[in-house]
């Protein structure tokens, strides 16, 4: 008890900067890093997992992992180590813990704040950043700077890729005007750059937070339809279908980080704003929730890497051996392992959820031999999980 006190003092401390926990939707695409670090450490994460250096040693230290990891890299790893992980919780004597969709969301926007996705941006080359760029001439961070801008001491909301694209987009075109008529040169930035700067202006922002964190996309049906509504399908194609002023979207072939992504509209907004204002398009605005659908949708048209795949989920679910064991429709006759009745698999997080929440015990194959763990690799995963999400939407369908 006493180690699980001093945990959850320790997470809190960690974050304190972050805010308090919020009410929020189950199946929204935003997530509450405080209320995940609630449940790393009362589900019994920290007894085996530390993050830098604070808490168990069994497994690895989740806030010194430098490599860049998808969202997939961390299911596929939750995956494929559960038999371990199960197998050594027994001999620890603790239970293992359910996940449903709420926390797994609230446990991704916890890592994502340990920079288990991203690596670490530097604060020092981020704070001189915002000197060099110019930035401290219009805007306020830690009680230093301009007063022409917002004030960022209150804007928390910083730690998301997500959230800061639709700050840029909604803010560009005014915030280059007011550049223009001040006489400042418009700085240009990598994603690299992007990530720097966000290090120094999270820590350095002392107030509440004042909205969800977006790590997770949204929902990508949703955000094809905002893709045309929003009338940037007038400028750009995704596939072939669409305008032809921009680029098209998948043809690029370049895969973006969301921050790359965040860096890209900072400084492209120009342009485009001049390009919509000669076609008679307003620039629309976007909530950090719709951003959220709209990356949700450039995520299934290959935008950012390249998304999973239904027909190959079905070629893996029998390849590895799924379907041995569950049904899909009524088949087999096992209505409690029918995929298609399987609740909470229609997000994201649903899904990550619902593969730690699965039973390690395999069946036994003809000829009486146990079936070997099936591992996964992130990009099976990704196929898996489009399978999965495609069976939880098809079950809403009345």
């Amino acid at each position: 008890m006493r180690r699980s006190v001093k945990w959850t003092a320790v997470a809190a401390l960690l974050l304190v900067p972050l805010g308090a926990a919020w009410a929020q939707p189950v199946f929204s695409p935003s997530q509450d890093p405080l209320a995940g670090t609630r449940v790393f450490g009362g589900k019994g994460c920290v007894k085996c997992h530390s993050v830098n250096g604070v808490g168990g040693k069994i497994g690895p230290d989740l806030g010194r992992i430098q490599r860049p990891r998808s969202f997939y890299d961390l299911a596929t790893a939750m995956w494929n180590h559960l038999p371990k992980m199960t197998d050594r919780m027994q001999q620890m004597g603790i239970p293992r813990p359910k996940l449903d969709s709420r926390e797994a969301g609230d446990l991704i926007g916890f890592l994502y704040t340990l920079n288990y996705f991203d690596p670490p941006g530097s604060v020092e080359a981020g704070r001189k950043l915002f000197s060099d760029r110019k930035c401290i001439l219009c805007h306020t961070v830690g009680g230093i700077g301009g007063v022409v801008g917002p004030n960022l001491d209150f804007t928390k909301q910083f730690g998301s890729p997500i959230f800061v694209a639709s700050a840029l987009w909604n803010h560009g075109p005014q915030m280059a005007e007011t550049m223009k008529a001040k006489g400042i040169d418009r700085p240009a930035f990598t994603g690299a750059e992007l990530r720097d700067l966000l290090a120094f202006l999270v820590p350095a922002s002392a107030g509440p937070r004042e909205g969800p964190l977006y790590v997770l996309p949204g929902r990508a049906d949703v955000g094809r339809q905002l893709f045309s509504e929003k009338r940037c399908i007038e400028c750009h194609a995704a596939g072939g279908a669409g305008g032809r002023v921009g680029p098209d979207l998948v043809e690029l072939g370049v895969r973006r980080s969301p921050l790359e992504f965040a860096a890209a509209i900072w400084n492209k907004v120009p342009a485009m704003a001049q390009a919509m204002q000669a076609r008679g398009v307003p620039v629309p605005q976007l909530r950090p929730e719709e951003m959220a659908d709209l990356v949700a949708y450039l995520y299934s048209v290959k935008y950012f890497a390249e998304p999973g795949s239904v027909s190959r989920g079905w070629a893996l679910a029998v390849d590895k051996g799924c379907l041995f064991c569950h049904g899909v429709y009524g088949e087999r006759g096992k209505p409690a392992s029918d995929l298609t009745r399987a609740k909470g698999l229609d997000s994201p997080a649903g899904v990550v959820a619902s593969l730690w929440n699965h039973a390690t015990v395999t069946a036994a194959a003809p000829g009486g031999k146990k079936r070997p763990w099936p591992e996964f690799r992130p990009q099976e995963m990704a196929d898996i999980g489009a399978l999965l999400q495609a069976l939880g939407r098809a079950r809403q369908i009345p």
